[in-house]
């Protein structure tokens, strides 16, 4: 008899699938560094670069910039894909928006970028902490450019006006990933009630650039992913990111696979072929990697 196949027990992990040798991470140090460490732990601010454990920190805190996510540090939701810490919020810190102005005003940034945890808890979602944020950044550093990544707000569409109200330069929120994969990845969101965010924020301010975000590794299959840019192309959104997603802990969603950089070149040309103004796509994209060149290169093709 010939040797038999090994038997796969269901409580074992899936096979682990080995981190290209060309998709490289820097290791976060250097003056710039440190003092943006400092200042964010000074402020009591949270960055999402830190809290996500995002793979540009290194490259972006090198350069003295950083994503301030505000609402504290706690969401009330738990997604298979993401490192921020989850559970019970403590409560509403109103002096956070001036604390966030003070160190963009410190920074001498002239383009911030400013998100935030899920806060369920919230009737309006933290809808009136992102729109003080918007107007002390305004009162603090003027002629900074905002551009914002919202949560749902669980589909409260009065939230929504809220933010849009605060006259941000960018709009952005991510569907992460496609359809089919929603229910494993994002515990709590709806892909339609997503579509419906962005499309509603153009019905609002139809001059506004709006942008959302896609991670890819998941299990998702190149038809879908072109699916899901044709479906944000139909809500007219402007800017689109993709990025590979990469598990942060061996606690969260194993990755499926890698792309290489190639794939995403390819994906930029296809997505742009259907007619979005700016597809950022690249192995370590995220939604505010180059946040600045984003909006930049998507008022330019809007332009000719």
């Amino acid at each position: 008899m010939g040797a038999s196949l090994p038997i796969i027990q269901p409580s074992q992990p899936p096979p682990l699938v080995r981190r290209p040798e060309w998709l490289k991470v820097r290791l976060p140090g250097g003056d710039k560094y440190t003092e943006l460490k400092a200042l964010v732990r000074r402020q009591g601010l949270h960055t999402v670069c830190e809290s996500a454990r995002c793979p540009n920190v290194a490259e972006c805190w090198g350069h003295g910039t950083a994503t301030f996510m505000i609402l504290g540090n706690l969401c009330t939701r738990a997604c298979g894909f993401c490192a921020v810490p989850h559970g019970k919020p403590l409560g509403l810190d109103t002096d956070e928006p001036r604390r966030v102005a003070e160190a963009v005003r410190t920074m001498g940034l002239d383009y911030a970028v400013v998100t935030s945890v899920n806060r369920d808890d919230l009737e309006d979602g933290g809808a009136a902490i992102f729109a003080e944020t918007i107007r002390a950044l305004r009162r603090a550093v003027p002629g900074c450019k905002v551009e914002v990544l919202i949560p749902d707000f669980r589909g409260n569409w009065a939230a929504l006006k809220t933010v849009i109200e605060a006259r941000p330069e960018v709009l952005n929120h991510n569907t992460e990933t496609v359809p089919r994969l929603y229910r494993r990845v994002r515990m709590g969101a709806v892909y339609g009630r997503s579509l419906e965010l962005l499309r509603r924020a153009k019905q609002l301010a139809p001059h506004l650039p709006t942008k959302s975000g896609l991670m890819l590794g998941l299990g998702e299959t190149y038809e879908e992913i072109l699916q899901t840019l044709g479906d944000l192309r139909a809500q007219q959104v402007d800017i689109v990111t993709v990025g590979q997603y990469l598990q942060p802990t061996r606690n969260h969603l194993p990755v499926v696979r890698f792309y290489h950089p190639e794939e995403f070149a390819r994906l930029k040309r296809d997505g742009e072929a259907l007619g979005l103004r700016h597809v950022e796509a690249g192995p370590l994209v995220r939604s505010s990697y180059h946040a600045h060149d984003q909006q930049t290169a998507a008022a330019g093709n809007l332009e000719t």
